[in-house]
Parts: structure tokens; sequence; C-alpha cells
């Protein structure tokens, strides 16, 4: 069985997750895809050239232009920095995007309402499983190809929708989703689980907002898709089985 790991911008920053990815590989006898955003790398760039970033529910709108900076930034930077971190580790660690091979087919989400942004419709399963097979470590920036006729070849696919769409298409052992809270936080303290129906329910009160709504969204829709085992935590919920928060169907 394979793990699916997502990793936001702000936690790839922590000097000790190649460490714990690679021990994590090592325990999972090498059967780990690893998504990977990069929203601060993004807005970095955005701000060399003057652009403002735009954001509707913790997704970011994407201009072409826009586009062209975040292939730099994650398919680019991100996705390089990483692999040569793991690499390092001794994990055998290959570099790729959602472009390549039609890793991830997409559509513009939302009938083009955030631009340039995706909606994963297909993962190119035979792709991972080749190189998991190989004992390799597929590391996947979002940025995916467009199986659509406007919008040009590719699109802004959010880091956690990917993932969410991998797990589902290889039938993976469990989602985690890191971020850099130990959880999902309800009044300041993260709670250990939440139904889909309660995950919902802070997503329309605003307790869950920005890019712990687009993570809670795209935890349902793996659970929907029918993953037994899928979270949304810190980088200890690596090592720990049991830390940050449980989406389930239910929590009855």
């Amino acid at each position: 069985m394979t793990r699916v790991i997502k990793v936001g911008g702000r936690p790839q920053g922590d000097a000790r997750l190649p460490g714990l990815i690679a021990e994590a590989w090592d325990a999972m006898s090498n059967a780990i895809v690893l998504v990977h955003g990069g929203g601060d790398s993004i807005t970095a760039l955005q701000q060399i050239y003057g652009i403002v970033p735009q954001f509707v529910d913790g997704r970011r709108v994407t201009t072409a232009q826009d586009l062209e900076l975040v292939r730099m930034a994650l398919s680019g930077t991100a996705n390089k920095r990483l692999v040569s971190s793991l690499v390092r580790e001794g994990v055998r660690a290959v570099g790729l995007s959602g472009e390549d091979a039609s890793l991830i087919a997409a559509t513009p989400a939302e009938s083009g309402r955030l631009g340039h942004v995706g909606a994963p419709q297909k993962v190119n399963a035979s792709l991972l499983f080749h190189l998991i097979d190989g004992g390799y470590l597929p590391v996947v920036s979002p940025v995916s190809r467009n199986v659509g006729h406007e919008l040009g070849p590719a699109l802004n696919v959010n880091g956690d929708d990917a993932a969410a769409a991998i797990a589902s298409a290889i039938d993976a052992e469990e989602l985690l989703l890191l971020t850099d809270v130990p959880g999902v936080l309800i009044d300041e303290a993260p709670v250990p689980a939440l139904s889909i129906a309660e995950a919902r329910s802070i997503m329309q009160d605003g307790r869950a907002a920005g890019g712990m709504k687009a993570k809670l969204a795209a935890a349902i829709t793996a659970v929907e898709s029918g993953l037994s085992r899928v979270r949304i935590g810190d980088l200890r919920a690596i090592a720990d089985r049991n830390s940050g928060t449980f989406i389930r169907s239910t929590t009855e």
C-alpha cells in the first residue's frame, strides 16, 4: 500500500522535513508519493513583477502571466529543491509535474472563474506505479495538463486537490495533508476527527477559511472517493500515524 503526502509551502522550509520523509519512505518499503505546493514562492515572484496575489476560498486566481510564474516556482524551484534535499537523505526522489506524461489531466475549475486554475479529471496512475515499483519516490508539482480547448496547455491545480486525486487514483492507504498547524483548529485547539458534515459546517460558517478550507474540501473529496484514512496535520503526523485531524464519512 502507498501513502500520499502533500506538503505545503511553509512546511517545505522546515529542515526536519527531508529526514522525516526519508524515514517514512523506508518504513513504507519505498511506497510514498509526495505532492507539494509552494504558495509563498509564487507570491514572492508575483511581487517581483508588481502583481498583487488574489485568492478565492484558499485557491489562487491565476492569469496567463501568473501561470508562467507558477510553473517557475512550483515545477522549477520548489520541486527541484525538494528532490535535492531528499536525495541527500538517500531517497531515490524523482521530480515530476502534472504536465509530464499527462500525469494529471485537468479542466478549468469553476467555469474559469479563477482564471487558469484547474480541477483534476484523470491521473496517469501507471506512471506512478512504474516509478514506485522501480524503487523511486515521485515528487509531484501540481501544475497540470489542460485537456480543454481554452486557456492554454497547462492549469494551476491546487496541491491539495492534486494530492486527493492521486491518492484516489492509486487507491492509497492514506492521504496526509501537511500544514503548519497540528490539525484542524476549532476555538484554537486541534480536533482529533471531523465527519464530512462537520467539516462542511465549519467551512460554511467561516471557522475554516483560506488554506484550511481548501484542505478540507480536498479531504472531503478523498473520503467520498473511498479512501479510508485522510488526515490533516503538521510534520509530526508523518511519523505519528495518530496525530492530526482525521476526516471521516462519519465520526460515529
